[in-house]
This record gives C-alpha cells, sequence and structure tokens, in this order.
C-alpha cells in the first residue's frame, strides 16, 4: 500500500513510518519545512511538501495514496494554551483527507485521545472503544473521521493514551511532567493523586496503526493504551525519585504554576481499557510500562 502519512516527522511517526515500511508498505510523509523534510526522509519515506493549512494539497495526496494515516496535530498552539484553535485547524484538515477519499473505499486512520473522556464525564470504570462522546475539542475530529465510514472510507480512529513514552519521545506528556519537576523543584501531583493515566510504548502504537490501516472496520475507535490507568501520585514519586527530589500534594489553584499548560488534564481520572481493540485488530502490546521506562533513565540523560 502507497500511504500518506501526515506528521510524519513527529514522535509517533518515529516508529508508524518503520512498522508500515517493515509491513511492505510505501510512505510518504508530510513535512512543512527542511528541517521536518530532513527527519522524514532519514526514516526513508518519500517527502510531501506542506502543511495542515494547505487544505487542496492534503487533499492531492490522499487521493493519489491507498491509504492515509493523520497524525499530524499543532502542538505548538497546545503548549500555548490555545487548544481550540488547535482543534480547529485539525478538522478542518480532516475535512480535506475525508474529500478526497470519498467513495474510494481506502483506509483513513485518524488520531484522538482518550483522556476525552474523562472530560466527557465518565466515571467509575474505565473507558471504552464504544463510548461516544457527542461534540468538544479533538472529539469533532474523531467524530467526522468515523462519519466518513457512512461515505465509502473504511475511516478508523486511534484514541492514544496521554502518555506515549519510549526514547522515541523527546517533546510528549512525560517529557514535559519532566521539565516542570525540574523548573519547579518539585513532582507534583493534584489533591490525593489518585486520578489515573493510562500509558502506551511508542514502538508499540506503531504496530497499531499498521493494524488499524491493515484490518480496522469501516468506523472503529481503537484505544492505544496498555497500562490501563497509573495513579498520578505515581507518576509524580517516578520522576521525583530519579530526580532526587520531592512528590507533592498541590491543590488546584497551585496546579498551574507547578503543571503547566498541563494542569487541568493532570486532573482527570481517565483509565481506558484496550479489550475491543485487542479483539478487532489483534494487537497486543508488548514493551516495558511506564514506569519500567521511565526508571530506565533515558529521559533523565
Amino acid at each position: 500500500m502507497r500511504v500518506f502519512v501526515t506528521g510524519a516527522s513527529g514522535h509517533i511517526a518515529s516508529a508508524v513510518i518503520p512498522e508500515l515500511q517493515a509491513g511492505g508498505h510505501e510512505v510518504v510523509g508530510l513535512a512543512r519545512s527542511e528541517d521536518s523534510a530532513a527527519k522524514v526522509q532519514a526514516l526513508g519515506a518519500e517527502v510531501r511538501r506542506g502543511d495542515l493549512a494547505d487544505f487542496d494539497g492534503l487533499g492531492e495526496a490522499a487521493s493519489k495514496a491507498d491509504g492515509v494515516i493523520h497524525l499530524a496535530y499543532d502542538h505548538g498552539l497546545i503548549a500555548a494554551g490555545r487548544w481550540a484553535q488547535a482543534a480547529e485547524g485539525d478538522l478542518e484538515a480532516v475535512r480535506a483527507l475525508g474529500a478526497a477519499l470519498a467513495g474510494s473505499g481506502k483506509p483513513l486512520v485518524g488520531t484522538s485521545g482518550t483522556l476525552m473522556l474523562a472530560m466527557s464525564g465518565i466515571r467509575d470504570r474505565p473507558g471504552t472503544e464504544e463510548d461516544v462522546v457527542p461534540a468538544g475539542i479533538r472529539v469533532d475530529s474523531e467524530n467526522h473521521v468515523i462519519d466518513l465510514s457512512q461515505q465509502g472510507v473504511r475511516s478508523s480512529v486511534v484514541r492514544l493514551a496521554p502518555m506515549i513514552h519510549s526514547d522515541l519521545d523527546k517533546h510528549g506528556f512525560t517529557a514535559a511532567l519532566i521539565g516542570f519537576a525540574r523548573s519547579q523543584g518539585v513532582a507534583a501531583y493534584v489533591g490525593d493523586g489518585a486520578n489515573r493515566w493510562p500509558a502506551a510504548d511508542t514502538r508499540d502504537i506503531g504496530v497499531l496503526y499498521r493494524l488499524a490501516l491493515e484490518r480496522a472496520p469501516a468506523g472503529t475507535r481503537l484505544h492505544g493504551v496498555a497500562d490501563e490507568g497509573i495513579p498520578f501520585r505515581t507518576i509524580a514519586e517516578t520522576i521525583g525519585s530519579y530526580l532526587g527530589m520531592e512528590a507533592r500534594s498541590v491543590t488546584r489553584e497551585q496546579a498551574p504554576e507547578h503543571l503547566g499548560f498541563l494542569a487541568d488534564l493532570a486532573q482527570l481520572d481517565g483509565p481506558a481499557s484496550n479489550a475491543r481493540t485487542r479483539e478487532l485488530t489483534g494487537w497486543e502490546p508488548t514493551r516495558p510500562g511506564w514506569v519500567e521506562d521511565v526508571r530506565s533513565g533515558h529521559y533523565f540523560a
């Protein structure tokens, strides 16, 4: 399959592209800068210059491909706290990709996040692939991808755990939490820290995207989750232990000072199941869990 991948120079793509190539697929990666293009080339993929705002270019690239994996997202806007603007741009990009693939029967794999379920009010149980949020930031893109299954696209969405971790991760939420701890001199959690975040290894996630491209039935949501839910206090204690600093409870009011742009998300209790994903795709995570990976030390090198 000739696969068009957006976000091809990013963290997730650094595992997805080699996995696709190992599976016999040819990859065309979107790159918006010379630096991004060099990273895509280094992975052995063909470069397509452009960005998420080039809707005509996205549509053209999608129409020439046998399948699309959409990984790109404006994380710069996220770090600046401009969540709504990032989500609006993503939705427009998804619409452009979907319009190009309508009626083709080709696969489109989109990307969302499991914490959207926690934000929707799911309580007292892990979120499942069958849980649907009607609307919201980033949720609108997820739902549009799923709706494309009614327009002749074999569409699916991978909901990623908030902590996708490995030695490939340089700027994700794990790295951000370590950075906040270093800057504040304390590894913070809010309240009793009993709220949980799921996690998964980057290379396991690369396998899941390949399987979604090859096997996912139209209109399915998949969970990129290995650790179902790690208490946030454990997250803080693991980071603090390696940095030789205290893990400390902070109040909701103190959270922005200690946890930056993650202050609100860090208070969510969002465990998530992967049972349906494994059933549909045969995916089996095999890599170390988050705690073991962080304790290995590569994040602190």
